[in-house]
């Protein structure tokens, strides 16, 4: 079992900056990559960024370049930095932890979600 702790989500106005952190606990260390996704109403969930225990990053590409997903893997802690934030970054941001289950396979652990609202 891995339990997520976000935290840092509220109300920013464009152009402002937010950082949001997910600690986990639990079976942490097991868990690669960890990641964050965002669900805005209406819409699927998406990837947001992702980062394994080694260091390697992937950011979507309505992001890059505005935010920086970093890891501590002694803290089995994420941070997400959110730069530049637009009106269309709005959404609930979910912490995403991948646990290895056998081969391949992998079981998703999902955060309660943070709100992070920019506004115009």
């Amino acid at each position: 079992q891995v339990q997520l702790v976000e935290s840092g989500g509220g109300l920013v106005q464009a152009g402002g900056s937010l950082r949001l952190s997910c600690e986990a606990s639990g079976s942490a260390r097991s868990v690669n990559p960890m990641g964050w996704y965002r669900q805005a109403p209406g819409k699927q969930r998406e990837l947001v960024a992702v980062c394994t225990s080694g260091g390697s990053t992937n950011y979507a590409g309505s992001v890059k370049g505005r935010f920086t997903i970093s890891r501590i893997n002694a803290e089995n802690t994420v941070y997400l930095q959110m730069n530049s934030l637009k009106p269309e970054d709005t959404a609930v941001y979910y912490c995403n932890a991948k646990y290895p289950v056998w081969g391949d396979l992998q079981y998703d652990y999902w955060g309660q979600g943070t709100q992070v609202t920019v506004s115009s």
